[in-house]
Order: structure tokens, then sequence, then C-alpha cells
């Protein structure tokens, strides 16, 4: 059971986990920081505390930790409540959502593992914005694909913001980072098509790839777009059919339109 401990002081040393987030060269979910996982609002902590990321502790109002407590139930951490002001003052704005919970990291699965028993992936390339990898994650969560290969360029999957923008299924989506020969050769070891989507693909080749009995989506950065190599590496050159002069969709939207058309979904 979560022990729940009233706190008045901001400086109190118990709350280091939730500290000036709002200043980069602070921030314990940085690169190159103290690694730990941060979680943003009742539902996002929900997720966490259902995850693999061992929990640390939580801080929040009364009313959100309350309305966790049937999660907590079998959480060993402790629970600081405080007021909206002092929680403002503890992380350096105010928290519109009422709570935060700190985590561990877990280990990162090795590829041969991740892949296992996967039959439809994402391997991505320079994708760098936070918000558009957290929305990615939600997507593949949403559209039953079954891991991510987060490869060269690409943001942090669990820095706070793309763990919000997620709704928290990127804690959920089994991912790992590699490099991109790593990756491509753990998917051929492992019997998998690799699809490269790009505004120079093939017509038609989209829906053929549906067919693939392993499939991997190989997604890069809005604007650059795939580099020379990963699109070498892959077997086939796909395309979603647009109207008009749009030649591209954001990333997020992209592999979402490419994840249901190549079988995502409930299954």
């Amino acid at each position: 059971m979560a022990r729940v401990v009233e706190v008045e002081d901001a400086a109190d040393p118990r709350l280091a986990d939730f500290r000036d987030l709002a200043r980069a060269d602070r921030r314990p979910d940085r690169p190159g920081g103290r690694g730990l996982v941060l979680a943003e609002g009742t539902v996002v902590v929900r997720r966490l505390l259902a995850s693999p990321y061992p929990p640390r502790a939580l801080l929040g109002v009364a009313r959100r930790i309350e309305d966790l407590a049937a999660d907590l139930s079998g959480a060993d951490v402790p629970a600081y409540v405080t007021d909206a002001d002092t929680m403002a003052h503890v992380v350096g704005f105010h928290l519109n959502r009422g709570v935060l919970a700190s985590a561990d990291r877990a280990p990162a699965p090795d590829l041969p593992d991740l892949l296992a028993g996967a039959r439809r992936v994402a391997l991505l390339e320079g994708v760098n914005d936070h918000e558009n990898l957290g929305a990615l994650f939600r997507n593949a969560a949403a559209l039953g694909v079954d891991a991510v290969l987060v490869g060269p360029g690409c943001a942090d999957p669990l820095y706070r913001r793309s763990v919000r923008v997620s709704m928290g299924h990127v804690l959920r989506v089994p991912f790992a980072t590699c490099g991109l020969d790593d990756a491509v050769a753990a998917l051929r070891d492992a019997g998998f098509t690799l699809a490269a989507l790009t505004p120079a693909g093939d017509d038609g080749a989209l829906a053929a790839a549906a067919d693939a009995e392993r499939l991997a989506l190989v997604l890069g950065a809005e604007g650059p777009g795939l580099s020379a190599e990963a699109l070498a590496a892959a077997d086939v050159r796909v395309r979603i059919p647009m109207a008009g002069d749009v030649d591209s969709l954001n990333v997020a939207t992209a592999a979402a339109v490419a994840f249901h058309a190549t079988g995502g979904g409930a299954r």
C-alpha cells in the first residue's frame, strides 16, 4: 500500500524527483540526467503504475491522490500530498493535471527478444520531435503494433512530453533503442519484410505489404524523410495515396494510416 505523506515545505528534499522540471539543466528525465521516467495526470500515472517501470514516488494534490487509491493499493511507494501552490513551487509551473509520478527505467529488451513474437513493428529514423514520437506510440498501441525500434536521430520516448502525449502508452508498447544496421540485421534474421514509407514509394505497394507475414514499417523525420541507407535497406518503398498537391503527412499521422492499412487494429 502506498504511504500517503503530507508535505507543506516546497524545499523538502524528499521531493527531489519532481523539482525544477521547467529547467532543462535540472530535469531528471532529460538525456544525460538521472534517467527517471515522469508521468503526468491520473490517466498516465495509472498506466505507469501498471507498467514494467518501477515506481519511485508520487506528488499531487489530495483529490488526485485519492483518485488513484485503487491503483496504489499494491504499490510500496510514498505518495506526497500537498496543495497546488506548493506543488507549483516544487515543479516550477502550475500543473493543471494535479499529480506526477516518478519511476526508474525498465531494462531495455534485446532485439531478438523484442521481435520474437512480433508480427507488425515500426522502425524509426530521425523522429526527433517529442510530441510526434509520443503520438506515434499512442497510435502504435491503438493499432496493434507489437514493438517499436527507435533508431538513430530519434528523441527519447521516455522524455516527459513524449510520455504525456502518448497518454502513457509509450510505457506499454515494447521498444528498444538501436542503430540502423543492428535493427535491419535483427529484422532480417527474424524474417521481417521492410517497407519504407516515402513520397516516392510505389503505388499500391502499401496495400500489398499487408500480406506480409511479418512486416516492419520504416518511418523517417518530417522534411528530410528517410536516409539513403534506410531506403536502400528496405525490401519495398510504399506511399500513402493523397489528393491534390499534398505529398506527405505528419509522421505520427502517416504512421497511423500505415499501421491501419497493413493490418493494425484489435486482434
